[in-house]
């Protein structure tokens, strides 16, 4: 269990300045994409996701860090189920730029801070939920991610990570396949600009270890009571553990 692998890059620093450099050039573009290409799931997809925190995003004072947290989405609908403002993380300054003019417009409580995944400038033991929402599998080293999200969440703490998966349907995978490798490569290069972004995608999405062997992957670094649930005939799967 590596981590992402893009094309013509050697190495893990090859690879997290390839991948910040791509979500950098479409960031412009990056919500109109999730929603069009996910034909809008990808709103009930983060809502589920804050369903399932609720509890613990209840929790007076509770302590909440969404990973690699893109243009926002998934922060503000883990705001909306808490009442309260939660902290978004990201390595790419573009879209953090995006994601503040979002919450400005919307009066959101929830702060903002570019750092990297793997080497979060938190405390040990400081969270109650560390969340991530499309944004694990582009990780350079997925060991080192979970290792990194169980250092920062208090025994107790609820890790969750929303990602892409393949339909264990066999005839829904070859349709998926085709969609992810013919179809959104071809329209989100047209719109964004960046074919390679979206060739890159599902190409990491087709590598990407299964949902079984993401949850054996949580235990070995220290996760408990871990589930997952796949959604929308399993082209996205959400993992939960709790830090032990």
């Amino acid at each position: 269990m590596m981590g992402t692998t893009p094309s013509g890059t050697a190495s893990e620093q090859e690879a997290a300045h390839w991948v910040r450099g791509m979500f950098a050039a479409v960031a412009r573009r990056y919500d109109l994409l999730n929603h069009l290409l996910s034909f809008n799931a990808d709103r009930y997809w983060r809502a589920r996701v804050a369903a399932r925190l609720r509890p613990i995003l209840s929790r007076p004072g509770a302590r909440v860090l969404d990973l690699c947290c893109g243009t926002g989405d998934l922060a503000l609908a883990l705001e909306r189920a808490r009442g309260a403002g939660v902290l978004g993380s990201d390595f790419c300054h573009p879209m953090l730029v995006a994601a503040a003019r979002k919450f400005a417009r919307r009066g959101s409580r929830s702060l903002l801070v570019e750092a990297d995944a793997l080497a979060l400038p938190v405390a040990s033991g400081a969270l109650d939920c560390v969340t991530v929402a499309f944004g694990f599998r582009n990780l350079v080293n997925y060991r080192a991610g979970l290792a990194e999200m169980r250092r920062v969440l208090k025994p107790g703490g609820v890790a969750a990570i929303l990602e892409f998966s393949t339909p264990p349907n066999p005839l829904l995978a070859a349709l998926y396949g085709f969609y992810s490798h013919r179809v959104l490569p071809a329209l989100g290069g047209l719109i964004s600009g960046s074919r390679g972004a979206y060739t890159y995608l599902p190409e990491s999405v087709r590598k990407f270890p299964s949902a079984e062997r993401l949850a054996g992957e949580m235990r070995s670094a220290g996760f408990a009571d871990v589930e997952f649930e796949r959604m929308t005939f399993g082209v996205v799967a959400l993992h939960r553990g709790t830090a032990r």
